[in-house]
């Protein structure tokens, strides 16, 4: 049979075209079938959910009806101040006012009409002793358990990540039920054999799951394996994309809009030199995002935004272990935040409150030293004792259990800094100050533990208290292992209006062209507030470019 006899039949014209399927493509999709358009959605891996599905699913929503359903108080005006007062005047004040506004319809409409049951994860904002700040949860929601038993033959084409089963891919708990996300981590045999066989998903699958079915059941034309190649412009006005399908090129024709969800641009090292700020390695997301919105976006004179920053994050590379035909990664976060364990340079010294939120590290990671010109924070480590060992484990390996080779160690603070390359004296010295601070219950040099986020991803049976992330390091043999300085996804894109159109270069809009998620610019700049500060404005942005897109050409100037 010929190859032609294979090629997949696409329709050659639709009303709407989203460009990639996390959060913001499928949201997007959804919203732009739901105001009328019909709609086609081309993802260009094997798979549909993109990084959104790979994650833990908690998307930060401030000012939701959930909340207040259960007598949890916000509103906009406090979300609006305590971004301001991460931002440092970077972000897009009109595009935050929309984002944080638009929350309540956003969640009304997913649960009205898109089928979505969401739940309160009890994670604090990220820094929630700033002004409007909520320090006790209420803004981080995530998807109930979906069964993708619902799916049919689209179960086993959602992405997987770390949390998955090896086997079917599935995640049997929400972040919610995770230490992360305050509950147990266990399930009794029962429920964990009930949810194995109605292939029950919760975290980022249930979202994505979520998403796609509610596509589907809409009508939503879900294509997978379709890459877009270049958009097309007529008359001024982006008119359709043209996709590579089975290795031939195709124009589908997009009479109202193209949205571009396509994700960051991460996995492009000729971009990420160009545009970050510092140095990322080894990226968490799904290895297609490669900025091929970006790209495109380019070429049609869009004006950028955000492009230095990226959602930053301490990662650990488990050797011989690979995801996606790469080096896997695991995010540093408990780890890191436990008593017992700190991070040090190559000078063997401390240099930031090693239990603070991960995207803020990125700039403890990107700090010049003007006179070596290196970036004096990296390589880094985590380092701990017998004790944390015995305790806690590290990462997937259990607590007490042989340790392996590939984790450094020394009987002395001297001897581990020689295996690890640091300063032997500078460690020594870290040490025995860390540990008399730990014993005077306060870290005088950066204020671990004083946040009521710190020790939410410590030991959870101390918190409040310091104890929950504050320990000594000091029963030998002492461990280290080397940390990255990594990213879940860049945050640079094409600037756009609030309702995600895009804006060229001359100020003006070109007719035709969206974007939402990581592949537009970040409207809350630097900011990250909280767990699920990537997925809140994808979806919301989403759904206001989908809505948008659907209008008619000539209503949407």
């Amino acid at each position: 049979m010929s190859v032609a006899a294979h090629r997949r039949t696409i329709a050659p014209r639709y009303d709407v075209v989203v460009l990639g399927s996390g959060a913001a493509g499928l949201t997007a999709a959804l919203a732009a079938s739901h105001a009328g358009a019909a709609v086609a959605v081309f993802e260009k891996a094997h798979v549909v959910g993109g990084t959104t599905a790979m994650s833990g699913g908690v998307a930060w929503l401030p000012n939701n009806p959930v909340a207040a359903r259960e007598g949890i108080e916000d509103n906009a005006a406090d979300a609006l101040r305590y971004l301001a007062s991460l931002s440092n005047g970077s972000m897009d004040d009109a595009g935050v006012r929309a984002f944080v506004e638009t929350v309540p319809d956003l969640v009304d409409w997913l649960e009205r009409d898109a089928g979505m049951a969401l739940r309160l994860c009890t994670i604090p904002d990220y820094h929630p002793e700033h002004p409007g700040a909520r320090p006790r949860s209420g803004r981080s929601l995530e998807s109930e358990l979906v069964a993708f038993s619902t799916l049919g033959d689209w179960a086993d084409h959602v992405a997987t990540g770390q949390y998955s089963d090896p086997e079917t891919g599935d995640v049997y708990m929400m972040s919610g039920e995770t230490p992360r996300g305050g509950g147990s981590g266990k399930l009794t045999e029962d429920e964990a054999q009930r949810r194995r066989v109605e292939r029950v998903n919760g975290r980022g699958r249930a979202l994505a799951g979520g998403l796609l079915k509610a596509c589907l059941d809409a009508g939503v034309d879900v294509h997978r394996s379709v890459a877009a190649r270049n958009l097309v412009r007529a008359e001024g006005r982006i008119t359709g994309v043209i996709v590579e399908v089975d290795g031939v090129l195709q124009t589908v024709e997009a009479q109202r809009g193209v949205i571009i969800a396509t994700g960051g641009f991460e996995w492009d090292a000729d971009l990420v030199k160009a545009f970050l700020r510092g140095p990322m390695a080894h990226p968490t997301s799904i290895p297609t995002n490669t900025g091929d919105g970006l790209r495109m976006a380019m070429k049609q004179g869009a004006m950028l935004g955000t492009m230095r920053e990226a959602w930053w994050v301490p990662v650990l590379l488990p050797p011989g272990e690979t995801d996606w035909g790469h080096q896997r990664t695991s995010l540093v976060l408990r780890e890191r935040s436990l008593p017992g364990a700190i991070m040090v340079n190559r000078s063997g010294q401390r240099f930031c409150n090693e239990a603070g939120n991960y995207n803020a590290l990125g700039g403890a990671f990107h700090q010049l030293d003007p006179n070596s010109f290196t970036y004096g924070n990296l390589p880094c480590w985590l380092v701990f004792d017998q004790a944390y060992w015995d305790r806690y484990g590290l990462w997937e390996l259990a607590a007490g259990s042989a340790v392996p080779d590939w984790i450094a160690r020394g009987e002395t603070p001297q001897a581990l800094a020689r295996a690890i390359g640091a300063d032997a004296d500078g460690l020594a010295e870290t040490l025995d100050r860390w540990n008399r601070q730990v014993g005077a219950g306060s870290d005088d040099d950066f204020h671990r533990g004083d946040s009521a986020y710190d020790g939410w991803n410590g030991d959870i049976s101390h918190y409040p208290d310091h104890a929950s992330t504050l320990g000594p390091v000091e029963r030998a043999p002492f461990y280290a292992v080397e940390l990255h300085s990594s990213t879940l996804g860049t945050k640079g894109g094409p600037m756009t209006d609030v309702d995600g159109a895009v804006i060229g270069v001359d100020g003006r809009l070109i007719p035709g062209l969206y974007a939402a998620g990581n592949a537009a610019a970040g409207v809350t700049g630097m900011a990250y507030g909280g767990a699920g500060g990537t997925l809140g404005p994808a979806m919301v942005f989403g759904y206001r470019a989908g809505r948008k897109a659907a209008e008619r050409p000539d209503t949407q100037e």
